[in-house]
């Protein structure tokens, strides 16, 4: 039920915020591909346009309904004591930031109580995380193009420095044909 509660919140949020872009799309424009990879599956490479994350999941949980739809969280076995006895502490809340139906702005409190719990359940959650793992990709591009940049950039600086000497042989009448090398 509280699931059913949190999606539904969650639509409607999402709702209003459908036209805004995605943060992984803000990015220079690079797209993301998010793979979740059973067992020695082999992770496909990321290419120049795309970055491809891969989680890696045991091989029995191939054909498996995810884990997150798996059991009923409501259920009493799968509820700590402590949060047992948490629901005796609410027991006669009314008025407001109760979220009860009883009492002056008894509804108020509903919210911040969703929100609460959608936070709590997502830090506690075992999901795969693709946020993470796309951050990390994105570092890992960039430590390499930091460095093709400086090997372009010495390159550079060659052929310059070999085009300024040949101006300066021009100018000066004693134009002989020099063949620019690049660094390899």
């Amino acid at each position: 039920m509280q699931r059913l509660i949190l999606t539904a919140v969650a639509l409607a949020t999402s709702a209003a915020f459908a036209p805004l872009p995605a943060a992984a799309q803000d990015v220079a424009g690079e797209k993301v591909n998010q793979l979740i990879i059973y067992g020695n599956d082999a992770c496909p490479p990321s290419t120049d346009e795309q970055i491809t994350v891969c989680a890696r999941k045991d091989e029995g949980e191939r054909f498996r309904i995810p884990a997150p739809l798996r059991d009923n969280p409501n259920a009493s076995v799968n509820q700590g004591w402590t949060d047992r006895v948490k629901a005796y502490e609410t027991v006669g809340a009314a008025g407001v930031a109760s979220c009860s139906p009883v009492g002056a702005s008894g509804a108020s409190g509903c919210m911040a109580k969703l929100i609460n719990a959608a936070y709590a359940e997502k830090k506690q959650s075992s999901d795969v995380q693709f946020g993470k793992l796309i951050d990390e990709a994105r570092q890992k591009r960039l430590q390499s193009v930091d460095k093709d940049a400086a090997e372009e950039q010495a390159r550079v600086e060659v052929l310059e420095k070999e085009y300024d000497a040949k101006l300066a042989r021009e100018r000066a009448g004693t134009a002989a044909p020099a063949v620019p090398t690049p660094p390899q």
